[in-house]
């Protein structure tokens, strides 16, 4: 069937750049490709990590596809920088500026390519996000192929359990040789990270925006039911194409929302509340840590995966996907949302229940002894009756932080402790290691945030806490920073506002007394030294500490982390660069 000509972009912008036909023919295409609708394939391919290493080959299926359907495909690459091998380090900084960084690369060459539509690959932490928010800014006919998850190491090692190990050998818990053998197979295959980190988060969040095509998300690498899924990927960018779905018909309201749901019931990564605010963002949609609190205290907690629950992630997809989260959470989800099959969330998924999928696909658990409701259990038998995320609110901060619940024990939603305030997150990895952190003790880390250092990720400090027997059930963290999707225990991030901000958090001192009360969202100061006082004597103290606080001066920074550090918006709401 071909393809229509009215409003396709490559067609009118050839009429007024005679070289554009030259140029494209000097890539390998043939003449006959010229009048074809023109496909971006956007590739975050690259050796960067186990993520991007085997998305060239997608790249490549995707290509085939677009080929069967009519289109002209180029492959464009722009790789991302891997969070593990920056952990730790200053590198991190950049982490959460290389979204934008991504997000500008691929609205750079849809942009300036006169492409008609756009094939996003991507499958880690802040690929994925960056592909949706370009898809909200291009607006244009746009899916995405997300790159799968990779397969568990020896005793189902995953790489959030590194951390663990590496803070057993730092306290002689581990000899080095046992250590050497599970860091060395810990990634054995190429994909995302086989716990329920940032990286899977989005991938599913992907796929329950609509901008997927069901089943996508978290194929296990390498399959060759991957390899046709990336062809039925390109193929449907010129179905969108030829019916006008553009991507801000798919991310609308309610797709958000069932974007906030699906986090909730998976007990998905904190990071997913810096992204999908940020991709609300670009299309004026409505996102807030209210709508967030709100939908987690009344959906369950369902996915019974690392660092939550049980199992890797590997076996989401063998339990029915993304699908059967959908169809177990379908009385709390909007089933007539628009998604990228050109049908709605419900007609996929009547689509797919008449093609056997739920019975047929489940029978991969069988290689396990497993069934489907060992890792999606029933929204009536839940892992918990409220969602993964409590949000956190009180004169520490005003405008809110976020905590996943579903990865802490319950003695530990509520807790008072004593403050022992950094503000360097190095130094306090040095005093959980010195064993100057004792129980009872409240860690605070500042000037971690977005406008202070770019918002790193503070993971080796929770995994030094939760596999401390002496610490994982009675010292909490509280950061204006973030934290890896992997990480487990009583962690308060994305506190706002951030200190460089002056925010509370900027004058809490070693010794005061704090108070984290999940069940009704608080986190408070509530005394000084050993001495507890009123809301309203609480209230003048911070007064006072503040108008005492010197102006916070950022350093020099060049480049990137200068331009995003000052530029950015605050945590709750997306840190997007403005």
């Amino acid at each position: 069937m071909p393809h229509r000509k009215k409003d396709r972009l490559s067609i009118e912008r050839r009429a007024s750049a005679p070289e554009a036909d030259p140029l494209r023919l000097g890539t390998g295409w043939t003449k006959s490709d010229l009048d074809k609708p023109w496909a971006l394939i956007e590739c975050a391919g690259g050796d960067s990590h186990p993520c991007a290493v085997h998305l060239p080959e997608l790249a490549r299926a995707v290509r085939d596809g677009i080929i069967e359907a009519g289109g002209a495909p180029a492959i464009y690459h722009c790789t991302d920088m891997c969070d593990g091998i920056a952990q730790g380090t200053e590198a991190m900084n950049y982490s959460l500026a290389s979204r934008e960084v991504l997000a500008m690369a691929s609205e750079l060459h849809a942009r300036t390519g006169h492409f008609d539509c756009v094939v996003f690959i991507s499958g880690c932490d802040k690929s994925v996000p960056a592909h949706l928010i370009a898809a909200a800014r291009l607006r244009m006919p746009a899916l995405l192929m997300p790159g799968g998850v990779m397969q568990p190491g020896p005793s189902e090692m995953t790489l959030d359990m590194v951390g663990t190990h590496y803070s057993r050998l730092k306290r002689r818990k581990m000899t080095k040789k046992e250590y050497q053998f599970y860091s060395e197979h810990a990634c054995p295959t190429a994909g995302s990270c086989a716990f329920l980190g940032t990286a899977n988060t989005m991938q599913i969040l992907a796929e329950a925006l609509g901008m997927a095509l069901p089943g996508s998300a978290l194929l296990p690498a390498g399959y060759m039911m991957q390899i046709r899924m990336a062809r039925r990927t390109g193929k449907s960018a010129l179905t969108l194409f030829d019916k006008r779905i553009t991507a801000d018909k798919i991310i609308t309201q309610s797709a958000i929302e069932n974007a906030v749901v699906v986090h909730a019931a998976i007990g998905g990564s904190t990071n997913a509340l810096l992204h999908l605010p940020a991709i609300a963002h670009e299309l004026g949609l409505k996102f807030s840590l209210e709508m967030v609190s709100e939908i987690n205290n009344r959906v369950p907690h369902i996915l019974n995966v690392r660092p939550s629950g049980m199992h890797p992630t590997s076996l989401i997809w063998a339990a029915g996907g993304v699908p059967a989260i959908l169809r177990e959470l379908s009385r709390y989800v909007h089933l007539d949302a628009l998604t990228v099959t050109g049908e709605t969330v419900g007609q996929n998924l009547a689509d797919l229940e008449r093609e056997g999928y739920f019975q047929n696909i489940p029978r991969f658990l069988e290689n396990y002894s497993l069934g489907t409701i060992d890792i999606i259990r029933p929204v009536t038998d839940p892992l918990s009756e409220t969602g993964g995320i409590a949000v956190l609110r009180g004169n520490i901060a005003p405008d809110g932080a976020v905590m996943k619940r579903s990865a802490v024990v319950k003695e530990m939603l509520k807790f008072a402790g004593r403050a022992r305030v950094f503000d360097v997150a190095e130094k306090a990895l040095k005093a959980i290691y010195q064993k100057e952190i004792k129980p009872g003790d409240a860690l605070v880390i500042r000037y971690q945030g977005p406008r202070s250092n770019g918002m790193p990720e503070l993971f080796y400090i929770t995994e030094a806490i939760s596999s401390d027997k002496t610490l994982n059930r009675n010292v909490a963290l509280i950061t204006d920073g973030r934290f890896s999707g992997g990480s487990k225990g009583p962690c308060i991030g994305h506190v706002s506002p951030e200190a460089a901000d002056r925010g509370p958090i900027a004058v809490i001192e070693d010794g005061d007394r704090i108070l984290i009360d999940v069940e009704i969202g608080r986190l408070d100061l509530i005394g000084t030294g050993e001495r507890e006082h009123t809301p309203t004597q609480v209230k003048r103290i911070l007064k006072k500490r503040l108008e005492k606080l010197p102006e916070y001066k950022p350093p020099e920074r060049a480049g990137l982390l200068g331009l995003y550090t000052g530029r950015c918006a605050a945590a709750h709401l997306g840190a997007y660069l403005r």
